[in-house]
């Protein structure tokens, strides 16, 4: 029910809009990294203070329009450029849907072309984030098709569909994220029982670990973190092979004592106006984190908002059922 909530709240386009224009002040600087890239650059030199690396994400997806893919692919070399002067420890992650990939593939391949190779020549990665399942194909086509002239490209694997462990078989040897899944998937094509995604979660990292080139592991879950550092250590997987990662703002006293253990830790850094939709699918995707952010992004204009835009989701609902009657 919770997951079906935040997904639901996930694609209000009214509270979208809302949180854009008030983001900064319902605490969108704790969810967020910066809105801007000089903000963000200076998160991610305090990260880096403590020995973690950062993947930033300019905020964004499902665009529909050219100029508006064509000003977030100027936005991200603008990152990258910012990455490169600042020399701080960070790679990209980005999303096609962000950069055309609804309104052309060969319009989104240019743009990701572009990206790519002004990041090969800072030696900077570029990771592509996977979306939902009508964009999971195009996204992995882009990556070959990347993958041709380009060694700094990577992707995400997602444990919740059932292709998974193929996927991850044929990308061995792509650095790759290995993530649960954040988006709410029709039964055909995903697994729906929350031990099935985690059985099938720790198999793929397994997997990566001992057959892949470098595997992130992206999870806030303590229990998995610690079985994964029972793993690799009963396998001699040496820390350069793998690293944990989880996003801004949640749990940072385990990203710091990971990182104060000598574990390989990267924050994933999101910045920009658009963070709405984008955190209401880390509570769907997890509701636990939830209760992971309470006191470090909640103050009480934050439970304000959540709890309006819950209540006008729910009333929503209520008057869809009842015009149905």
């Amino acid at each position: 029910m919770l997951k079906d909530l935040f997904m639901g709240l996930s694609q209000n386009q009214l509270l979208n809009s809302a949180a854009k224009k008030y983001g900064l002040k319902l605490g969108a600087q704790n969810v967020v990294a910066g809105t801007n890239i000089e903000e963000t650059i200076k998160s991610i030199k305090e990260l880096n203070s403590h020995g973690i690396s950062c993947t930033v994400d300019n905020l964004g997806e499902f665009v529909y329009e050219k100029e508006e893919a064509t000003e977030a692919k100027e936005q991200i070399l603008k990152v990258i450029d910012a990455i490169h002067e600042n020399d701080v420890d960070a790679h990209i992650s980005l999303k096609p849907t962000q950069l055309g990939l609804d309104i052309d593939y060969t319009f989104c391949l240019n743009n990701l072309e572009e990206i790519v190779d002004r990041a090969s020549k800072y030696n900077i990665h570029v990771n592509i984030d996977m979306e939902d399942n009508s964009h999971l194909q195009p996204s992995f086509d882009l990556l070959d098709e990347l993958s041709r002239n380009y060694d700094n490209v990577g992707t995400v694997i997602q444990a919740y569909f059932y292709r998974a462990e193929e996927d991850i078989q044929k990308y061995k040897n792509f650095r790759l994220r290995i993530v649960k899944g954040a988006y709410k998937e029709p039964k055909e094509f995903a697994y729906q029982e929350k031990k099935e995604i985690d059985e099938n979660f720790i198999k793929l990292i397994e997997w990566h670990l001992l057959n892949g080139k470098f595997t992130s592991i992206a999870t806030h879950d303590h229990n998995i973190i610690n079985h994964v550092k029972k793993f690799v250590k009963a396998n001699n997987i040496p820390n350069d092979k793998f690293e944990f990662q989880m996003l801004y703002g949640f749990r940072r006293e385990m990203q710091l004592q990971l990182a104060s253990e000598g574990y390989n830790f990267c924050t994933y850094v999101p910045f920009g106006s658009d963070w709405y939709g984008y955190f209401m699918r880390r509570l769907a995707e997890r509701p636990q984190n939830l209760n992971l952010v309470v006191k470090q992004v909640f103050n009480k204009k934050t439970n304000t908002v959540i709890g309006v835009a819950a209540g006008a989701f729910l009333l929503g609902r209520l008057t869809k059922k009842n015009k149905k009657k």
